[in-house]
């Protein structure tokens, strides 16, 4: 594994922490833990902890706990949630798409986000951190790790969906260019399907590279090397089972006041 990311336990059973993320408590926690809710899960990063959840609905919005309360809603629809107060926690519920934790070094706000092909297309981790550099954060502060999810080369779409996904990395392109700009490289976003009209596409590496657009440094992100449809003794995965079962990553904010 990954020197990066490590296996964490609590109540006899198994987490993942990544070494980014080791100035803010935070897990991405399997499916052993389920059916606990983040309720419950928070208390075993932090005893003082508030949560903070969404209604998610593949898109781009992004709230922090004051918009979530001033909505009056119990869980608005969102998919992302940025903390404001020390012993914020925020989190994401995923089968196959992408938990995405995110700090900032400087001011110790963190971020949650549910990245799949959909919000992916709709730039939710751009948006983020968007929304961070609006509250002053330096792009150079951030710690970013992408969790757990469906690998590229189990992850099979229609070109419709790669051609919207890619359409955030590469303007104006047909598809003969545009697939193969994105199937080059050591880690490709797309890679080739024995169906026609079919490829595979990896959603992390797209988010990666809509990343190094923005000018994060490679060394300002991990990805953990799990796919949650290849590990189902660990991982719920909807690809895999057609299930509505889900594991929960969360992040507590560090702010000192």
């Amino acid at each position: 594994m990954s020197s990066l990311w490590h296996w964490q336990m609590a109540q006899g059973l198994t987490y993942l922490t990544c070494s980014l993320l080791d100035p803010w408590k935070h897990g991405f926690f399997t499916r052993q833990f389920a059916p606990q809710t983040p309720e419950s899960l928070a208390h075993l990063l932090d005893e003082q902890v508030r949560v903070y959840r969404v209604k998610q609905v593949h898109g781009q919005r992004i709230l922090t706990p004051s918009e979530v309360e001033s909505l009056g809603v119990e869980r608005p629809e969102a998919d992302g949630l940025l903390s404001e107060n020390a012993h914020d926690s925020v989190w994401v519920c995923s089968a196959d798409c992408v938990p995405v934790l995110m700090g900032d070094l400087g001011t110790g706000q963190v971020a949650a986000l549910h990245a799949g092909w959909r919000g992916t297309a709709a730039e939710i981790v751009p948006e983020a951190i968007a929304r961070f550099q609006a509250l002053g954060t330096r792009l150079e502060d951030l710690r970013i790790a992408l969790g757990p999810a469906i690998s590229g080369g189990e992850y099979q779409v229609g070109l419709d969906v790669a051609q919207q996904v890619g359409k955030t990395l590469i303007q104006g392109e047909s598809a003969p260019d545009w697939i193969e700009q994105l199937s080059g490289g050591k880690h490709p976003v797309l890679l080739p399907d024995s169906e026609p009209d079919r490829i595979r596409l990896d959603v992390r590496q797209v988010n990666l590279r809509q990343l190094r657009q923005l000018g994060v440094h490679a060394e300002q992100v991990a990805i953990a090397p799990y796919c949650t449809y290849q590990n189902q003794d660990l991982f719920f995965s909807y690809r895999r089972d057609r299930l509505k079962s889900v594991q929960w990553s969360g992040i507590v904010n560090s702010m000192k006041h």
